[in-house]
């Protein structure tokens, strides 16, 4: 998990934080390796059961709360990783999933298949990894580029200007701006 993967939120400063898929899934994926690691020692059988015992509770845990967020949560994922993922239903999924959803829809983002339509939805989503996947994407269409260069909350115009849809006077000018910071960088 990315730092850039705990995003701030509004709840946090009161002392909450939200638990999105993408922390819960790191979470179960690192409670399956410690499992994984527990069944190649050698323990006592009583205190090797109780530990698997355990391990496997709060993986079940996990997955509960996984399939709370989004019901069949892990069927979804495997339809997105599927090599027969269809534009159509990545685009329904997006409109279907939650937006605390955030390991699903940043695999959408990165999606080869994801349509203009479907980026265009999640160039507004909140979190920073999926607004910088559909600034990258190749399928991405002017309007939503543009929109994305805009961005106050992150630099993303710097990767809208190497995205080969953005309109060219835009991309002009979004490497001259690289440009005069380099060039900045060099006089200090």
């Amino acid at each position: 998990m990315r730092r850039s993967d705990l995003v701030q939120h509004k709840e946090r400063e009161k002392g909450a934080s939200t638990r999105t898929s993408q922390i819960i899934f790191g979470e179960r994926q690192h409670l399956l390796r410690v499992l994984d690691s527990l069944e190649g020692t050698e323990l006592p059988i009583a205190r090797m059961q109780q530990e698997r015992r355990i391990l496997e509770e709060l993986i079940h845990a996990r997955t509960r709360d996984l399939n709370q967020i989004n019901t069949a949560w892990d069927e979804k994922i495997g339809l997105v990783l599927s090599a027969d993922a269809k534009p159509e239903m990545l685009e329904k999924l997006v409109k279907q999933a939650p937006r605390e959803d955030f390991y699903l829809l940043r695999l959408i983002s990165e999606h080869p298949r994801a349509n203009a339509k479907t980026l265009n939805k999640l160039a507004k989503h909140p979190y920073g990894a999926i607004r910088e996947n559909v600034a990258r994407h190749p399928n991405a269409d002017a309007s939503t580029l543009t929109g994305l260069c805009k961005d106050r909350s992150q630099p993303l115009w710097y990767l809208v200007a190497f995205n080969p849809n953005t309109p060219t006077p835009l991309q002009r000018r979004l490497r001259d701006r690289l440009k005069r910071l380099g060039e900045n960088q060099i006089s200090k």
